[in-house]
C-alpha cells in the first residue's frame, strides 16, 4: 500500500485541480509546536477554510524540542489524515478528514535561518503556538545569538527580524495566537516579549511597532485529541481510505476555538473563523471560560468520586449506566440553572455546551479514565465545584441534590468528617 503523500493525495481527490491548487496556497501562518491539538484543531479550521476558498493559505510548522524532525513528514509531505469519532447530537460520527494545510516542518535550531527568511515574507500574517503551559515564560536571552532557547524569544527574534525587514512599517504586523492552557496566554505572552525586548536593548520605535503593529489575542480551545490510533485501528482506515498513512490522528468532533478580539485588523487576517464549526472571534472570553469551567470541568469533578466508587473505571462506560448517566443529566441542568443567573451567558450557550458534554462523556472511542480525573481532586472541588454549590443554596427554588450528592461522594471518597466538611465549606464555619 502506498503512503500517503502529494501523489497519493491528488491521485485520491475528486477533484483533482482543486487539490493541486490546495498544495499551491502561500504559506500565511508560522505555527510553534508540532503536537496533536495543534494539528486537530488549528490546522484542521485552516484546512477547512482552505477547501471552501476562504482563508487560501498554508502554515509552516516549527519544532523546538531537541529530537530532529521525523522523515515522516518529509515522506508524507506534512500530510495527514485526522480520524473524527464520537457522538455529536447523540449521533455517532467516523469521519475521515485529510488535511492539507501544513506546507513545511522545520526544526528550530538545525533551520533557523530558514524560519528567519520565513519572518520576512509578505504573506505571512498570523503565529500560533502550543508550547505547553511551561512554554510561555521568561528567560534572559540575547536574539542575536542564534536560535533562541524559549518560545518567546523565538518570536521576539522573528518580530524583530519583521520589523527590521519592512523598516517598521506598520502594516506588516502578525496576529498572534497562543492556544496555551493559561490564563490571557497572549496578555502574558505580549509582556513577556516586552521585557525581552528591554532586555535586548531594542529600539523604542521597535517597541511601539511590537505592541501597536501586532494583534496578541488571547484564545480558549478545546478539544480531546487521543492523538495516535492503536494498531489494528490505523490497519483498518489505512485499508477503507486506500493509503498507509503514519501522521494519522484521532480527535472527538467537539472542538472549540475562542479568540477574544475586537479589532477589524484581525477579523480580516482571520478568515478561516467558522462559528458554525466551534471556531469564533469573540468580544470577552471570560463567558466562554466560565461555561466550560462549569458544565465541563465540574461535572467531571463532582461525578468523578460516585463514578469511582460505583466501580467505573472511564467515563464512557459509566455513561452506559442508566443510573449514572441519569445523575449526569441533573447535575447539567442544576449547573445551567446557577450559570444561567449569570445574564451574560446566554441560555442558548449553556444548552449547547450541556448537550456536548453528554455527547463527549458518551464518546465510546475515548478512553478517559477517572482517576486521572482525579488528580489534585481536593483543589478541583475548591475551584470548580464549591462556588457552584454555594450559590445554587442561596438561589430562591434553586436544586442542588445532585450537587451535593456529588459532594457528599467526594467525601466519602477522602474518607473525610462529611458534618465538618459541609460545614465549612458550604456555610464557613469552622
Amino acid at each position: 500500500m502506498e503512503i500517503l503523500n502529494k501523489q497519493t493525495y491528488i491521485a485520491s481527490a475528486k477533484d483533482k485541480k482543486q487539490a493541486d491548487a490546495l498544495l499551491s496556497l502561500p504559506e500565511k501562518v508560522l505555527q510553534f509546536g508540532t503536537g496533536v491539538l495543534l494539528r486537530a484543531l488549528p490546522d484542521y479550521y485552516i484546512n477547512f477554510a482552505n477547501i471552501n476558498g476562504q482563508f487560501n493559505g498554508r502554515l509552516v510548522m516549527v519544532k523546538s524540542t531537541p529530537t530532529p524532525v521525523e522523515s515522516v513528514y518529509i515522506d508524507q509531505d506534512c500530510l495527514f489524515t485526522q480520524v473524527i469519532r464520537g457522538i455529536e447530537d447523540g449521533k455517532p460520527i467516523d469521519e475521515f478528514k485529510l488535511n492539507a494545510s501544513v506546507s513545511r516542518c522545520l526544526h528550530a535550531n538545525e533551520n533557523w535561518a530558514e524560519v528567519m527568511q520565513f519572518a520576512a515574507s509578505p504573506h505571512l500574517e498570523v503565529v500560533i503556538s502550543n508550547t505547553t503551559e511551561v512554554g510561555i515564560v521568561y528567560k534572559e536571552e540575547n536574539i542575536a545569538d542564534g536560535c533562541p532557547d524559549s518560545f518567546p524569544a523565538k518570536l521576539l527574534a522573528v518580530l524583530y527580524r519583521r520589523f527590521e525587514f519592512y523598516d517598521g512599517d506598520m502594516n506588516k504586523g502578525l496576529v498572534i495566537l497562543p492556544t496555551e492552557l493559561i490564563d490571557k496566554n497572549a496578555d502574558q505572552l505580549k509582556k513577556i516579549l516586552n521585557q525581552l525586548a528591554s532586555h535586548n536593548q531594542l529600539s523604542s520605535d521597535f517597541q511601539y511597532w511590537l505592541n501597536e503593529a501586532n494583534d496578541f489575542c488571547n484564545t480558549l480551545v478545546d478539544r480531546i485529541v487521543p492523538g495516535k490510533l492503536s494498531a489494528s485501528s490505523k490497519l483498518e482506515i489505512d485499508s477503507k481510505i486506500g493509503y498507509r498513512d503514519e501522521l494519522m490522528i484521532m480527535s472527538e468532533p467537539f472542538a472549540l476555538w475562542a479568540i477574544e478580539s475586537k479589532s477589524l485588523r484581525v477579523l480580516s487576517k482571520l478568515n478561516f473563523i467558522n462559528p458554525a464549526k466551534g471556531c469564533m472571534l469573540v468580544d470577552d472570553l471570560h463567558v466562554y471560560k466560565e461555561v466550560k469551567l462549569r458544565l465541563l470541568n465540574a461535572t467531571h469533578s463532582f461525578a468523578c468520586a460516585y463514578a469511582i466508587r460505583s466501580g467505573f473505571t472511564y467515563v464512557r462506560e459509566a455513561m452506559n449506566n442508566e443510573r449514572f448517566k441519569l445523575f449526569i443529566l441533573g447535575l447539567i441542568n442544576e449547573i445551567k440553572a446557577v450559570l444561567l443567573t449569570d445574564v451574560s451567558i446566554p441560555t442558548g450557550m449553556a444548552d449547547h455546551f450541556g448537550n456536548a458534554v453528554i455527547d463527549r462523556f458518551s464518546n465510546p472511542y475515548i478512553d478517559h479514565q477517572w482517576k486521572s480525573i482525579s488528580l489534585h481532586y481536593r483543589t478541583k472541588i475548591d475551584v470548580r465545584c464549591i462556588p457552584l454549590i454555594k450559590k445554587a443554596v442561596v438561589m430562591r427554588d434553586g436544586t442542588y441534590q445532585n450537587m451535593l450528592k456529588g459532594l457528599i461522594e467526594f467525601n466519602l471518597f477522602s474518607q473525610g468528617d462529611l458534618n465538618q466538611f459541609l460545614e465549612k465549606e458550604l456555610y464557613g464555619k469552622e
